[in-house]
């Protein structure tokens, strides 16, 4: 069956850091997998975009065949549904397109920012960790 994966990105406004975070669960809502991170990324797309990537990646190593991927960013969901991710001269666009060429299906969906919470918390979790 079709499993979801909920990503987002965050960034702390007191020392700049960014993070990104993904949920992974199955049909009936059960928890499968996450995954937290601190990346190098500054600008909020590049974060939100990064974010899809690794939640990609992530769904790809755990053997997922149907991955629904919900993200809060308009613009990014736009960019990738309408087919010009394969155009895009950000790098981490068009790798969201190479990752959707492999033997798997992939869809994407524009979700609400309050719908996408558990992203968000695990994306904050990592920037409160680099902060101890």
């Amino acid at each position: 069956g079709w499993i979801k994966i909920n990503v987002d990105g965050s960034v702390s406004v007191c020392n700049t850091k960014a993070a990104i975070g993904g949920a992974v669960r199955d049909s009936n809502g059960n928890w499968l997998t996450s995954f937290a991170m601190i990346t190098r990324e500054s600008d909020v797309f590049q974060i939100e975009t990064r974010s899809v990537v690794e939640g990609l990646k992530l769904a790809w190593s755990k053997g997922f065949t149907q991955v629904e991927v919900n993200c809060d960013n308009a613009m990014l969901i736009d960019t990738i549904r309408n087919g010009f991710a394969s155009i895009s001269n950000i790098e981490k666009v068009q790798l969201i397109h190479e990752w959707c060429t492999k033997d798997w299906k992939v869809k994407f969906r524009y979700v609400l920012r309050k719908n996408n919470k558990v992203a968000d918390c695990l994306a904050k979790a990592a920037i409160e960790k680099l902060n101890q």
